[in-house]
Parts: structure tokens; C-alpha cells; sequence
């Protein structure tokens, strides 16, 4: 079997998406690399050679001496000051830049996390360092690629956004890439097998926001978005599909949605408060109008049936 190169990168990064990697199970990420016959060239947390031989290697690639199949890129891309990139640097270049010219020699670019898919926490205002995502600012133009880049292979940066990416999303798109399927993309560039499903659906609190039963304060059995700005209900992801260690996931466990996969994460607002006009939220679910909300709101809480309001005060 041949093998496939794969160069993991951090740039402006906390090692979230990493760490997540770590924790993938199904498969692990040895029994990935195994299976595939996987080259690692260099992923931070994992590779034991020195930075001199990383440098070496992407060198070679430059060159065109040593194939590039999948370049995965964690964290945000600093251009600051003044558009030098001199804000993270590896051996004296700007990291962003020698990133900028790995993509143009990769069969597929891989953007892990919402830091390197759309700017993430480091691209917040002020955003002093000048931080972007790999092709998108934001959710915008404006990334370290022009929005009409491709790989090699014709894709653009796949976007597998979150703060951090789930395991099997990490595992499941590099696996898709392997097999030669890549994956079919939405509107944000993110694969549509993994951002097409609400958070609130498979929520375990579904059935309390149907009713009207919402908390203000964390840790209740009741729903958290009219109160606690829980995002579920218009953020795209699978962690109440694929729950996190196959067990729980924020919602479950009593804590909003914050929609750490989307590209205006984090948003400029409290995280866990609910902007209102009068009593009705700022921002409805997706695909209901203000006035069928206004009209439901009304009825909804009355009609709860018994069993969720014994539930829900139960001792």
C-alpha cells in the first residue's frame, strides 16, 4: 500500500482540536494511522523530531520533492503587524505565510476547529493580532486563501468547525479523504454529514422547549433557550447525535449551547443570556416567524402536559 503524507499544523491554537483528536475511539487515531499506512509528517503534540526537521520537510514540499496528500491546519492564522505575520513565527517565518504556500501543494486542506475555519476566539474584537481563518474571516472573504481557492484536488479548505472539533468528525472527514470520497460541503465549506442536524434535535430538553418550560439557571431539567441564550436551536452540529465520550453532551449536562461551530463564534454578546424585545427573543429558531412564535408562546406552557411538570419538580 502507498503511502499518504499528512502535515498537521498549529498556528494561533490552545491544542483543543488536538486533545480531541486524542480522544477519538472509533477508531483511535493509531489504529487510523495504521490502517491507512498513514505518513505523519509533523503534528505538534504527537511528532518527537525536532522543529529543524519539520522545516526540512516543508522545504521539500515547497520543492516539490515531497508529496503533500492532506494538510490539516489547527488554530488561527495571526497577519499582524501590518500584514508581516511576524505575530507567530516558526524559526523566524511567519507562520501564516509558510501555511499560505503548503496549501497551494496540497491535495486537500483541512481546517480543525473554528479558530482555523473562520478566525474563532483569537479573530474577536479587537482582534489585535490580525487573526483569520483559513479562508474565511468570520463566516466572510477575507481568510489567508481567496475564497475562490482550490486544492489540487478542486476542493476548497474543508471546514470542520467547533471549539473543539468532535473526535469522530476529526477521524471520519481524514477517513472520507483517504478513501478518495470526499465530503460534499454546505454553504460554509463544512461537510454536510456533520453540520446539517440541529444541536436541539436529539436535545433532551426538545420536549421542555415544545412546552415552554425554560430555566434561568444552569444544571435544571427544563430548556435553556429563552433565558440562557442556549444556541441549539439554530446551531448545526452533532453533539447530541454523537455525544461527547459517547455519553453526554453541553445540553444534557445542563450547559447552553454556546455555538462554538459557527462562523461568528464567539459571538459579541453575553454567551449565556438571551437578547429579548419585550418577552420574545432576539433571534427565533430557524424557520419560525415572529408572529406563529408570539401566538404559540402564549398557548404552549398551558398546554404542558402532567407528566413534564411532575417531571420536572420532581425532588
Amino acid at each position: 500500500m502507498s503511502r499518504t503524507n499528512l502535515l498537521w499544523l498549529q498556528a494561533g491554537s490552545c491544542s483543543g482540536d488536538t486533545m480531541s483528536l486524542l480522544c477519538a475511539d472509533d477508531p483511535s487515531w493509531p489504529e487510523l494511522v495504521s490502517q491507512y499506512n498513514l505518513d505523519i509528517i509533523w503534528q505538534p503534540s504527537l511528532s518527537s523530531r525536532p522543529v529543524s526537521a519539520l522545516l526540512q520537510d516543508v522545504d521539500a514540499i515547497l520543492a516539490d520533492e515531497k508529496s503533500l496528500n492532506i494538510l490539516c491546519i489547527e488554530g488561527s492564522l495571526a497577519l499582524g503587524p501590518n500584514n508581516t505575520g511576524m505575530f507567530d513565527t516558526i524559526n523566524n517565518r511567519p507562520k501564516a505565510f509558510m501555511i499560505k504556500e503548503l496549501a497551494d501543494k496540497a491535495d486537500y486542506v483541512v481546517a480543525v476547529g473554528t479558530c482555523s475555519a473562520y478566525g474563532g476566539v483569537p479573530a474577536s474584537p479587537p482582534n489585535p493580532t490580525e487573526c483569520t481563518g483559513m479562508q474565511s474571516f468570520k463566516g466572510a472573504a477575507k481568510g489567508l486563501l481567496d475564497e475562490h481557492w482550490v486544492s489540487n484536488k478542486g476542493l476548497p479548505v474543508i471546514n470542520i468547525s467547533g471549539c473543539p472539533v468532535h473526535p469522530n468528525v476529526i477521524i471520519q472527514t481524514i477517513t472520507s479523504l483517504l478513501e478518495g470520497y470526499p465530503p460534499e460541503l454546505n454553504a460554509l465549506n463544512q461537510p454536510k454529514e456533520h453540520y446539517s442536524t440541529m444541536v436541539h434535535q436529539g436535545c433532551t430538553r426538545n420536549e421542555y422547549h415544545e412546552y415552554d418550560i425554560e430555566e434561568d439557571e444552569f444544571g435544571k431539567e427544563g430548556c435553556l433557550f429563552y433565558n440562557l441564550g442556549c444556541q441549539g436551536p439554530y446551531t448545526m452540529a452533532t453533539c447530541n447525535s454523537q455525544l461527547w465520550n459517547k455519553q453526554s453532551s453541553k445540553t444534557r449536562a445542563g450547559v447552553p449551547c454556546i455555538g462554538c461551530v459557527s462562523p461568528d463564534f464567539p459571538r459579541n454578546a453575553p454567551l449565556f443570556k438571551t437578547d429579548k424585545v419585550g418577552d420574545i427573543p432576539v433571534s427565533l429558531p430557524l424557520g419560525v416567524s415572529r408572529a406563529r412564535y408570539m401566538a404559540y408562546k402564549d398557548l404552549a406552557n398551558d398546554a404542558a402536559p402532567v407528566r413534564i411538570i411532575e417531571r420536572r419538580v420532581k425532588p
